[in-house]
């Protein structure tokens, strides 16, 4: 294997002009923390742009799919006991090929995830695999899909499947951000969905 002549990077910063002054700003108004006009605008700018009700800035994409996990077991089996997760003792269907802390997510939360292979089109869960894997863990009522490298999942198959076994489902779209399904946002399919703007995430924007 040769060496490559120059470094190829997964995905290089890039600056367009306003961020110094916005991080200016910020810090003239005294808001280095985690509210202020400039959160509210982008939850506001976000919601609009994908087209969801509401939005919810956190500290990264990692915590968004913590608490859409963590929101999606209160609703599937309601409050846990003190020093418990959400899913204690319960299965979720997790896509295998994805960045580690979509399963964290449900390992945060005492779950135990059950990885769905992927297929050769988008290189996302496999319909037939998740069919397959309801067959044989029918008591599961959560899936956690990613949409990889910023190509969306097999949606419409992967919710009717979903909706047959009544799942629900936590959509991983901090790779996607800016992709659409049949002119569709990602990050509306699911019952709790995730950004990211982490440079590495942004492959679609």
């Amino acid at each position: 294997m040769e060496k490559f002549e120059k470094k190829i990077w997964l995905s290089s910063p890039t600056m367009h002009g306003d961020e110094l002054k916005w991080v200016t700003d910020a810090f003239d108004k005294n808001w280095i923390t985690t509210a202020g006009e400039n959160v509210n605008e982008c939850e506001k700018l976000v919601a609009e742009y994908v087209g969801c009700k509401y939005a919810v800035a956190l500290s990264c994409g990692t915590a968004s799919l913590h608490l859409a996990v963590k929101l999606a077991g209160e609703k599937l089996y309601g409050q846990p006991k003190p020093n418990q997760g959400t899913l204690q003792g319960h299965k979720v269907f997790c896509s295998d090929m994805t960045f580690d802390a979509t399963v964290n997510s449900v390992a945060y939360e005492d779950g135990e995830a059950v990885f769905i292979d992927t297929e050769r089109d988008t290189w996302n869960m496999d319909p037939v695999a998740l069919e397959k894997a309801f067959e044989i863990y029918p008591d599961v009522k959560l899936v956690v899909l990613v949409h990889l490298y910023g190509t969306p999942a097999k949606i419409d198959e992967i919710k009717a499947i979903c909706d047959k076994h009544g799942a629900l489902i936590v959509e991983d779209a901090a790779e996607s951000f800016g992709a659409t399904y049949k002119g569709k946002q990602t990050g509306t399919f699911g019952d709790y969905n995730a950004i990211s703007f982490n440079g590495n995430n942004l492959y679609s924007a």
